[in-house]
């Protein structure tokens, strides 16, 4: 009887050991969990730099479609229209046409 009592809080020591979270194990996390909101950071960056561009394109341009527009910022045709989409939310360009090709882009006066 006293083996086993003794063999079941060895074993309790051991499961507690192994899964009790150490320093390191914690720090990476952290580590993790800012290398993902610095990801983040870098990608709104980027995001928001693009949308500037864009309305600086039209300012040059005047009316551009999604296909000059993509070539400009060098991204995938669905990015430019996400990026349409939020510059038109915020009030600050206008779709002119519905859909496809007909579909270009100004800035909103």
């Amino acid at each position: 009887m006293e083996y086993i009592l003794i063999s079941i809080a060895v074993a309790i020591i051991v499961l507690y050991v192994v899964h009790t979270p150490t320093r390191e194990k914690t720090k990476k996390t952290a580590q993790d969990v800012v290398g993902v909101c610095a990801v983040a950071l870098e990608r709104r960056s980027q995001k928001d730099m693009r949308k500037g561009r864009v309305l600086a394109l039209l300012a040059e341009h005047g009316d551009m479609g999604n296909e000059e527009l993509r070539q400009h910022l060098g991204v995938s045709a669905r990015s430019v229209v996400n990026y349409m989409n939020e510059l038109e939310r915020e009030g600050k360009i206008k779709q002119v046409g519905k859909t496809g090709h007909a579909v270009v882009y100004t800035l909103k006066n």
